[in-house]
């Protein structure tokens, strides 16, 4: 379960969270610390989806798969977002709302299955569209430049990591009125 190749996938996406970082306090210029934060976010974020495909794939899904998978996800954008925020790249907001929405929806979870109605927070497609949208975001604000020479990934960045606030409030409406019900009837 802990060696697996989709679990080993995913301890790197962790492992790498440090190189993504690091990246912008070692002495090279701002294009390449760009250049090379964006190539490693996009590697990292890669092994998210392949490490999903293999599980299936090989059949060697797990719980602590399950669990690990969301967490690595997690730690990755919430330390991009933060340094996008050290770099002005995003405002406090854009970090507070998206950052406090995977707290927010990692503790209602956890009470969830806590009182047995794991099922009604289960992954949906609005929160995966949110994630979607944060990792192509992500690249474009890290990257902070012209791609092929008309792209201005900023402008692009900033539109997306936007829509991804929208995105990740309207997740996070939808996770509560989904939870709401079943802490209701519990509580009785």
């Amino acid at each position: 379960m802990f060696l697996t190749l989709p679990t080993l996938l995913t301890w790197a996406r962790i492992v790498a969270i440090p190189l993504i970082v690091g990246v912008f306090h070692i002495e090279l210029t701002p294009a390449h610390q760009n250049l090379f934060a964006t190539v490693l976010f996009i590697v990292v974020a890669l092994t998210d989806w392949l490490d999903g495909y293999l599980a299936r794939k090989l059949n060697q899904t797990s719980s602590f798969g399950a669990f690990l998978d969301p967490v690595a996800d997690k730690f990755l954008v919430c330390s991009a977002l933060l340094v996008l925020l050290e770099l002005g790249r995003v405002n406090a907001f854009v970090a507070l709302v998206i950052v406090g929405r995977e707290i927010a929806i990692s503790a209602l979870r956890e009470w969830m299955a806590q009182i047995g109605a794991s099922r009604s927070v289960a992954v949906h497609m609005v929160g995966k569209l949110k994630t979607t949208v944060q990792m192509v975001a992500i690249p474009f604000l890290l990257y902070d430049s012209t791609l092929f020479g008309f792209v201005d990934t900023r402008l692009w960045g900033t539109w997306l990591i936007y829509a991804a606030v929208v995105l990740t409030i309207w997740s996070m409406v939808y996770y509560l009125q989904k939870a709401i019900p079943e802490i209701r009837a519990k509580a009785r």
